[in-house]
């Protein structure tokens, strides 16, 4: 197993503090091999294996667990009377009002409840109400970039390593795949499992087709402006009708699975958000491989995409950013304030340099300005604004 450091010593950080700890992102990112490393890591500090105890809700070995009052009993049976148990639930959302369970066994002084959900739909309605102020979130995602390299263990030719990583996902047990259809078919996998369990059966979804169509025409528009209404009227014209009302549903359906997310639009000198002009993206560029092909890449809007996904893991609130009648990228919004981002693949030709720099150079304020890009230069400055390798930055 890789060790998934950031992810873990947050695990750390909210040991035995009282809080339900919420792990959520898409399938097979990591989220229960997460658990297994802080389990062992436990088992480092002293805690016994009775006292751990770990229950996968997708394991058939589970089946006979179907509400929240079969999850309570099978769990607290098993619990030390004297001793604190580390609990781990595995795609909690699949047990009917499962945060009933939750909230009995939060209760317990003698409880450490940790749990995860491939679905957003597990931190919103009862459980938010029921339990809130009393859990915390830990946003997941399949490896970033630093973490491929970190996993193949070489740092050599890191734009091979790039291009690798884009191709053929950044889902971590692709490594564990040596043939190209071999990661292919493992990536349709993961594809027809986000789409037919939590998007189609969650949602009782029944033109998946349709469906399918949109998210074709998200996968193939990452880093454009993108509304409901614009790819209702595509599709309507291409002879696929669909109303604005169902491509909205679609679209929350497929952000709260994970696969998709959606960049805001905001107003630098307004300081507000806007409603026009959003962004999405998603959450692997090999899924997108899987379904458009090569044929289809965008090389400035999969780095944008990278970035994006990056920046989220870093812990920023990310945003479109529209300063006059300029774009920027991203702001990125963090503990110090905001940071602005322009990503390009190549600014060589003085012209392209000049277009990008221009948004960030008409921003007054002193806050980091970046442009990221993949040319081999140095670092450099530009007025204060930082022109970095996108590579190098990933790896900081």
């Amino acid at each position: 197993m890789i060790s998934r450091n950031d992810y873990l010593n947050l695990l750390i950080e909210f040991k035995d503090k009282e809080l339900i700890k919420v792990v959520t992102g898409i399938r097979r990112c990591g989220k229960s091999t997460l658990y297994e490393l802080y389990r062992e890591y436990l088992k480092g500090t002293g805690v016994a294996e009775e006292q751990m105890l770990a229950v996968n809700l997708e394991d058939p070995e589970f089946d006979e667990i179907k509400d929240h009052k079969d999850l309570y009993g099978y769990v607290n049976e098993r619990l030390l009377p004297d001793k604190k148990n580390y609990v781990f639930l595995d795609e909690v959302q699949k047990v009917k009002d499962f945060q009933e369970a939750c909230d009995g066994l939060y209760i317990k002084k003698n409880v450490d409840l940790y749990i995860t959900g491939s679905n957003a739909n597990i931190l919103s309605g009862e459980l938010a109400t029921l339990l809130s102020g009393r859990y915390v979130e830990i946003k997941m995602q399949p490896f970033s970039f630093k973490e491929y390299v970190t996993a193949l263990g070489d740092t050599t030719d890191l734009t091979r390593k790039y291009r690798e990583y884009i191709e053929n996902g950044s889902f971590p047990y692709i490594l564990e795949l040596s043939g190209k259809k071999a990661k292919s078919i493992y990536l349709e996998g993961i594809y027809n499992s986000v789409v037919l369990k939590d998007v189609v059966s969650r949602k009782k979804i029944l033109d998946v087709p349709m469906l399918e169509n949109v998210i074709r025409f998200i996968f193939d528009n990452i880093g454009n402006p993108t509304s409901a209404t614009k790819i209702a009227n595509f599709l309507t014209s291409a002879g696929n009708k669909i109303s604005v009302n169902t491509v909205e549903n679609y679209l929350k359906a497929l952000q709260d699975s994970f696969i998709i997310y959606k960049a805001e639009r905001y107003d630098v000198k307004g300081k507000q958000l806007l409603e026009t002009g959003g962004k999405y993206y998603i959450a692997d560029i090999g899924l997108r491989y899987y379904l458009l092909g090569t044929k289809k890449a965008d090389r400035g809007h999969i780095l944008e995409n990278i970035v994006f996904l990056e920046l989220l893991r870093r812990g920023y609130e990310v945003y479109v950013g529209k300063v006059g009648s300029t774009e920027i990228d991203f702001i990125a919004i963090g503990e110090e304030g905001p940071e602005y981002y322009q990503v390009a693949y190549t600014v060589i030709d003085d012209a392209v340099l000049d277009r990008e720099l221009k948004p960030l150079d008409s921003i007054s304020d002193h806050n980091p300005k970046y442009l990221l890009t993949m040319d081999d230069e140095p670092l450099t400055s530009h007025n204060g604004i930082k022109q970095m390798n996108i590579l190098d930055w990933l790896l900081k």
